[in-house]
């Protein structure tokens, strides 16, 4: 239920007939200060069409029509003041599973991308997670979805990591994971003295790439990769080469669409000259210089043409891949890549995305500029708006910059074993039981994968931050086990009333019984479709994190109320009849909220805790 969307309506019709129409912001009222929700829309009436603000609020309070679960209004000087009938609300909320109106429009979100050549660092984390977490939000939000990951097959990091296995003679006897042994001899390669004198032999191995004659052990590596994507709860749709948009002609494509544009030109004289350029001046305001070269003189492409190809393909501005089945995930879904030998896509299965959000590090801000502003520049304003890029900055690792070439690093692998024991460690020694339960792996699993996803999201992708893996998996703070504790509070609470037969689906429910202090708590959950909203407009899951932070925080404040006396003041069961049922009815919905909520960036909830 969207209660500030209808009040926002509601208001602005009330406008509309006072004659002063306006664009009205609702805003849940400081604890200090009277009512539920307010809105300064008089301040704006006036300030557009003249007059006092607090006659105008007045006026509005006379003529707002209510919606359901708003029992009264009230002007207070220049605002509008509404007050919740906590009976009808709370039921509302506790009947109004979370839902948001469908969106049109596929959208393609682009994430992990990690060099082919070694196994997953927790820096790579933050990107899995980001864009796992958006994709799932997205579709929660209505849209298709396609998740895409990409496959540098033919840089230099793949070519480093297999010249390794043949100069020091490595062998891989299936002992240890494929990457983290093929990440091994990479260490070694860039620790060797003599690797500036392996140069020429190096570049050999690249062209073997470029040629596709090594793409099985580029394979091997990928599946590798993804066993541990898996593991963390990521899920992919299809995987794109950089040997098959090379491969594909997309370069060709997408510079003989810039051909036809005002800013794209070939000087023939000046420092350019006989150089493919494209002017982003208009798109790029403020630029040193805003000629960027595509194609050099002799030809040859600079890199971000590349990204600008596969950029304009992913919306469908052109075909030409071939796509083969690569392998199943965990949960049987068929995951996709592009093939020199595969099929080509006559149902338009992939691309021609509305919207297309690329998780990149922060380093690739200005070559992502680049390739939005190609689109501008091919005059394709309203694909340039949704080209999207989700930049994030660097994970730490106890003060240290992450380093795969100087082997400093904290493989994801490792670090969720690591969670997990931890976790469960600090869990069992608050209720020893848990160690004896069957279930005790499962719990443990998702404590660890909880506690690393939310490190990664607790922050918003702007910030640079320290990983800390004892903080992460610990009960208190701001982590995943603490918010998975809340929730688990939340089924004790409901398995104990049902031990006890009473009806938790609402059932001889009491809503006018409740007080304002179970409000509250229905308040945090009405706020969920509100939450998914901003994170579908800001490109980013952070909020969604610290909403379910705000969730948890609002449940254990709820359960340790107090009365004026000092006790207890939402004991459950010992709640009177009717109120007891539509406690337990609030409990149950705050439950859902939790596995909605936790849903959305690829948590999972314990059996027990």
């Amino acid at each position: 239920m969207d209660l500030k969307a209808q009040l926002k309506a509601a208001v602005e019709a009330a406008a509309a007939e006072l004659g002063m129409p306006v664009d009205a912001a609702i805003q849940e009222t400081p604890a200090n200060k009277p009512g539920d929700y307010g809105t300064p829309a008089a301040f704006q009436m006036a300030k557009a069409a003249g007059g006092n603000p607090a006659q105008i609020a007045a006026q509005l309070a006379q003529t707002v029509k209510l919606p359901a679960g708003i029992r009264r209004v009230e002007a207070a000087g220049p605002f509008l003041n509404f007050f919740l009938d906590v009976g009808a609300f709370v039921r509302t909320v506790v009947d109004t599973p979370f839902t948001l109106p469908s969106q049109g429009g596929k959208v393609i979100i682009e994430h992990t991308s990690v060099n082919p050549n070694k196994e997953l660092h927790v820096g790579h984390l933050r990107n899995v997670v980001l864009g796992d977490s958006m994709a799932r939000i997205f579709r929660a939000a209505g849209h298709e979805v396609e998740v895409q990951n990409y496959i540098d097959d033919t840089g230099r990091q793949a070519a480093e990591s297999i010249y390794a296995m043949e100069h020091y003679g490595r062998t891989w006897d299936g002992a240890q994971k494929y990457d983290h042994w093929l990440g091994e001899g990479y260490v070694k390669l860039n620790a060797d003295p003599q690797k500036a004198e392996l140069e020429t032999e190096i570049r050999e191995v690249m062209h073997k790439l470029e040629a596709g004659l090594l793409r099985p052990v580029v394979e091997q590596t990928v599946k590798a990769q993804l066993e541990t994507c898996f593991r963390i709860g990521a899920h992919y749709d299809l995987l794109v080469w950089e040997s098959d948009v090379v491969g594909s002609g997309f370069l060709d494509q997408a510079m003989n669409i810039l051909e036809g544009s005002p800013f794209a030109s070939r000087p023939a004289e000046g420092k350019f000259a006989g150089a493919f350029v494209m002017d982003v001046s208009q798109f790029m305001p403020g630029l040193e210089e805003p000629n960027v070269v595509l194609r050099r003189s002799d030809g040859t492409a600079m890199y971000v043409a590349k990204d600008i190809g596969y950029q304009f393909w992913k919306f469908g501005l052109f075909e030409g891949m071939k796509f083969a089945p690569f392998m199943q995930d965990p949960a049987g879904h068929t995951i996709w890549t592009s093939h020199p030998a595969g099929e080509p896509d006559t149902d338009r299965r992939f691309g021609h995305a509305a919207e297309v959000i690329n998780v990149i590090d922060s380093r690739q801000k200005h070559p992502q500029m680049l390739v939005k502003s190609s689109l501008g520049v091919a005059g394709h304003q309203e694909r340039e708006a949704r080209s999207i890029h989700l930049s994030y900055e660097f994970v730490n690792l106890n003060g240290q910059t992450i380093s795969g070439r100087k082997g400093i690093t904290l493989a994801v692998d490792g670090a969720l074993e690591e969670a997990a024991r931890r976790g469960f460690a600090e869990l069992s020694a608050k209720n020893p039981d848990l160690a004896s339960r069957d279930d005790a792996p499962e719990i443990a699993r998702r404590i660890g994968v909880g506690a690393l996803r939310f490190a990664m999201l607790k922050n918003e992708p702007s910030r640079t931050f320290d990983f800390d893996l004892e903080k992460a998996s610990s009960l208190n703070g701001d982590t995943a086990p603490y918010v998975q504790y809340a929730a688990v509070r939340a089924a004790n609470i409901l398995r104990r009333a049902q031990e006890a037969g009473h009806a938790v689906d609402g059932r001889g429910a009491d809503w006018e019984a409740l007080p304002d202090v179970d409000l509250i708590l229905a308040k945090q959950v009405a706020r969920l479709p509100e939450v998914v909203a901003q994170a579908v407009r800001a490109h980013s899951p952070h909020g969604v994190a610290q909403y379910a932070l705000d969730l948890a925080t609002s449940l254990n404040a709820w359960y340790n109320a107090k009365d004026r006396q000092g006790k207890p003041a939402t004991n459950v069961l010992q709640s009177d009849e009717g109120l007891r049922e539509a406690r337990l009815a609030l409990v149950a919905r705050v439950r859902r909220a939790f596995e909605d909520t936790l849903d959305l960036i690829g948590i999972e909830i314990p059996s027990a805790m």
